[in-house]
């Protein structure tokens, strides 16, 4: 019998640490006939550190709080005007492995972006979803850099994922920015990448509000995360 897709449940505004020990809670506790879920919400500003990240891609985190997490990844932000998703997913029951989750998560988001005009672009070794700067709307290829080369030249991320496996189970998830304050990344190496432009949909010109923005996520990562 194919699995039920995860069933969504709105958070709303919420603080994000004890976001984080809910979603490790629910994943320790866990069955295989637990359903899974996936949870919507919108995060107070904070600055998130991933397993590997280092301490000097803070450069001036200010009165925004950074909490260590255990997903994978460096530094990030989340804030009012971002929607962000966590798919409580087990991964031996949808009946595939982690590299395809994230390229699924990738094209629940590009199919996202699709729904509203715009383009979104993988970069190769770079998990997330880019715009081209120039033009949010083209459906040009990304050509690539020239050897040694900026890999985001020209690009602005507008998602970033951050994941976590446990017992073939996942949390954390996924973040599409879709009108926020951007100035905080500016305080940070977003993703770990000096200078990497960060936009939302708001600064190329797509004014769209969050629940529309919430619901159109939420209804993709269910087709997409499906086997």
């Amino acid at each position: 019998m194919r699995p039920a897709p995860p069933q969504p449940e709105w958070l709303g505004r919420v603080d994000y640490a004890p976001t984080f020990a809910a979603m490790q809670r629910f994943t320790a506790e866990r069955t295989p006939e637990t359903a899974d879920r996936l949870w919507l919400c919108e995060h107070d500003p904070v600055f998130t550190q991933g397993l590997a990240g280092r301490q000097d891609h803070l450069l001036l985190p200010g009165d925004i709080p950074v909490i260590q997490t255990d997903r994978g990844g460096q530094v990030t932000y989340h804030g009012p005007g971002q929607v962000v998703a966590y798919p409580l997913l087990d991964l031996r029951r949808a009946g595939y492995f982690i590299k395809e989750y994230v390229y699924r998560i990738e094209e629940s988001v590009i199919a996202t972006l699709a729904h509203f005009g715009v383009t979104g672009h993988r970069v190769p070794t770079a998990p997330g979803i880019y715009v081209r700067l120039d033009d949010p709307f083209s459906h040009a290829a990304l050509t690539g850099p020239m050897p040694g080369g900026d890999p985001f030249r020209g690009l602005g991320k507008i998602a970033a994922l951050g994941l976590k496996v446990s017992r073939h189970c996942t949390y954390h998830g996924v973040a599409l920015n879709v009108a926020m304050d951007l100035e905080p990344y500016s305080r940070i190496n977003p993703c770990g990448y000096a200078g990497l432009r960060t936009v939302d949909l708001s600064t190329i010109g797509v004014p769209v509000a969050w629940d529309d923005a919430a619901q159109v996520l939420s209804r993709k990562l269910q087709a997409y995360l499906l086997p």
